[in-house]
């Protein structure tokens, strides 16, 4: 098997082992037997040409093409970035998602299909979910009896704040849709391994941006002024203090500064300054009511000190909760995949996943989907030098298949 890409040569590609070969259903068995080497070019061809957020139209039209070669008819978003594609018939729908997007950094792995767009690549395992999902809605279009349908929202801009999932909503991706399943890659956890937990697996990230301003002045009057470069140090202490008597500490709240600029002299109160943050948290209802707090606790570290200032809360992407139900599914999938080995349980991260806005419509669950090789370091994501054992792609597809055939049984079996 090879993959060939405009922008390459053409390059070997040899069907990875399938940890879950024998375990059925056997329409399932067989299209992963003719197909697990494209599933690994499929990915390849992305890894090669990442697009960021928003500009995935190569991506998108990959796809689109892949499917309507198949008889599929997907429906792409105006813009031409992300699309949607209904498998089998029915009135009872599930969805299955997976995210286009790359991010931009530039890759440092050195592998033959090492990204060619300088500064982007697939440092987050999108390149994989994208390749799973089409090779879940293939192998789904291949089933004899399916007892509904199947919805493939393939998303753009899930990197991007506040993510490409309100975009898929707002367009109707979630029409008729009654359980949703996604897959991340966790670079933690060993090849042929599921990662479940019920209840918050992400957090929920807003981002804090403080602009400081003051008449500036000399060092030695800062009575005649109003010393910004206090302030600064006031709000980078007490602000994340403060706040964990306005919380639940069960929560998971938490405001981490990452950038702070003011003044160039050691002898000048500078006239502008600049703090920017995130802000996290594992509780939906907290996160609710974070922004009302911090402006209120901003007021009062500020009041004092006469500085002017403006606050920007820009809220991010609530926590991802899975619903037991759905969860157990995905866990009861890689156990009937790969027996007890296959499931394990995972913490909550206190990352941000875009996966969430679909929650806030339907029940479902999100996964971790084993990708280290077993030996050598786990890179990890968001690092250039991200890289995933291609093993893990014909295990995501039985485990994808599996969970929306149980979703829909369940939707269709007599009461």
């Amino acid at each position: 098997m090879t993959v060939l890409d405009e922008h390459h040569d053409i390059l070997p590609v040899a069907a990875p082992a399938d940890f879950g070969v024998g375990s059925g259903p056997a329409w399932l068995d067989a299209w992963l037997a003719a197909h697990a080497g494209e599933l690994v070019g499929w990915r390849r061809s992305l890894h090669a040409v990442p697009e960021l957020g928003r500009a995935e139209r190569r991506t998108t039209a990959f796809v689109a093409a892949a499917l309507m070669a198949a008889g599929l008819e997907p429906r792409t978003l105006p813009g031409g970035t992300g699309l949607v594609c209904d498998v089998g018939f029915g009135e009872r729908c599930v969805a299955l998602r997976a995210d286009l997007d790359a991010l931009p950094l530039q890759e440092d792995t050195g592998l033959p299909f090492a990204s060619t767009v300088e500064g982007v690549m697939h440092a987050c395992g999108h390149d994989a979910h994208t390749a799973m999902l089409l090779g879940a809605g293939l192998a789904l279009a291949a089933s004899p009896n399916l007892p509904g349908r199947v919805r493939l929202i393939f998303q753009p801009a899930e990197e991007i704040q506040p993510g490409g999932a309100i975009d898929m909503v707002a367009d109707g991706a979630m029409e008729g849709v009654e359980r949703i399943f996604a897959l991340h890659c966790d670079p933690r956890l060993r090849v042929g391994r599921l990662g479940t937990k019920a209840g918050p697996i992400t957090s929920a990230c807003d981002v804090l941006e403080v602009r400081l301003t003051s008449p500036g002045g000399h060092t030695s009057r800062p009575h005649l002024t109003a010393d910004l470069v206090e302030a600064i140090g006031l709000l980078i202490t007490q602000l994340p203090l403060l706040l964990t008597r306005q919380v639940d500490p069960r929560s998971g709240t938490v405001l981490v500064w990452g950038a702070v600029h003011a003044g160039e002299a050691s002898n000048a109160i500078p006239q502008h300054g600049l703090l920017r943050g995130t802000l996290r948290t594992a509780d939906h209802a907290t996160w609710g009511g974070l922004e009302e707090k911090v402006r209120a606790l901003v007021a009062a570290i500020l009041s004092p000190l006469g500085v002017g200032y403006t606050l920007d809360h820009v809220r991010g992407v609530p926590p991802v909760v899975n619903e037991a139900v759905s969860s157990a599914m995905l866990a009861d999938a890689a156990l009937a995949i790969g027996g007890p080995e296959a499931s394990t349980s995972t913490e909550q991260s206190s990352g941000g996943e875009d996966f969430a806005w679909y929650l806030e419509h339907v029940p479902g669950a999100m996964a971790r989907l084993g990708v280290w090789s077993g030996t050598g370091p786990m890179r990890d994501i968001h690092a250039p030098t991200f890289d995933l054992d291609e093993r893990a792609l014909p295990f995501g597809v039985r485990v994808l298949t599996r969970s929306a055939l149980t979703a829909l049984t369940a939707l269709t079996a007599p009461r």
